[in-house]
């Protein structure tokens, strides 16, 4: 087994994506948005929560390399918007291998992706990600740039806490990511889960909809970035609470399961 680092830095063909206020709906209800957020939820003045854009800026998936894919995990995920989005639209999005670092017990591949509207091509979406994958370390490779995020030395300027359900991963999984992992008890089992787990960006979602209304006023136009990293697994039906500390427009965030586990790390956001 073995990833092609030949990928770093080809840029892959345009890829359009469009989507319905059904579809906007759908991903509202499956990061646990319900009757006291309509704004969301209906198609009466109907917003779109920030973190779609993490979907909406998704290019084609490319083979990595040749691994187990139940060794693969989402390990980061950023995302930047240039303006808020549209509950129906479309998009233009290219993407890029920007490296493969070497951790040791596996590897980090790291991705960036623009997304551009599709009748003027002005950027729309900036992100980027990384997936982990277990047993791909060891090449000898650079282990990557450090993060210097750390929590402040103070009590979180506000803490919310939203559960979730035990059907969540059923709901969220019809945005488009059927990773059995999600969903197959005996994929998940392969992976070394006991059930099968809630989808990382599911988690994002939840969390990004803990800092929208608690630091954004429920207005998705004050909402420009959100980065975290996936530390620990959510099962559905876990409760999980965003501890949040607030300097100006520049936000510091983590996500923790009711035991205390860091679910997503070095949260930042940035709020206008």
């Amino acid at each position: 087994m073995a990833l092609d680092h030949t990928l770093i830095g080809v840029e892959t063909p345009p890829h359009e994506r469009t989507w319905t206020e059904k579809d906007t709906m759908l991903y509202a209800l499956g990061v646990g948005a319900g009757t006291d957020e309509l704004a969301f939820t209906t198609e009466k003045d109907q917003r779109v929560l920030p973190t779609f854009a993490v979907l909406a800026a998704q290019a084609l998936g490319r083979r990595l390399g040749d691994y187990d894919p139940a060794l693969l995990v989402h390990a980061e995920q950023a995302f930047e918007l240039h303006r808020e989005l549209p509950a129906a639209g479309g998009v233009r999005t290219t993407s890029k291998v920007t490296g493969m670092y070497d951790k040791g017990s596996g590897a980090l591949v790291t991705v960036e992706a623009t997304a551009v509207d599709l009748d003027t091509g002005e950027p729309v979406i900036a992100s980027r990600s990384s997936v982990f994958i277990r047993g791909e370390g060891g090449f000898g490779g650079d282990r990557g740039p450090k993060d210097t995020w750390a929590a402040p030395d103070r009590a979180p300027d506000q803490k919310v806490t939203y559960s979730t359900r035990p059907e969540q991963a059923l709901i969220y999984r019809l945005s488009g990511d059927y990773n059995p992992l999600h969903s197959d008890p005996a994929f998940a089992a392969r992976a070394g889960f006991d059930r099968p787990i809630l989808h990382g960006l599911c988690t994002y979602g939840v969390t990004g909809r803990a800092l929208l209304h608690a630091v954004a006023g429920s207005d998705p136009a004050r909402f420009k970035a959100m980065a975290g990293r996936f530390s620990s697994p959510v099962f559905p039906g876990e409760s999980l609470t965003v501890s949040i500390w607030v300097d100006g427009a520049d936000v510091l965030f983590r996500t923790a399961k009711d035991d205390g586990t860091v679910v997503i790390d070095r949260g930042r956001a940035t709020i206008a």
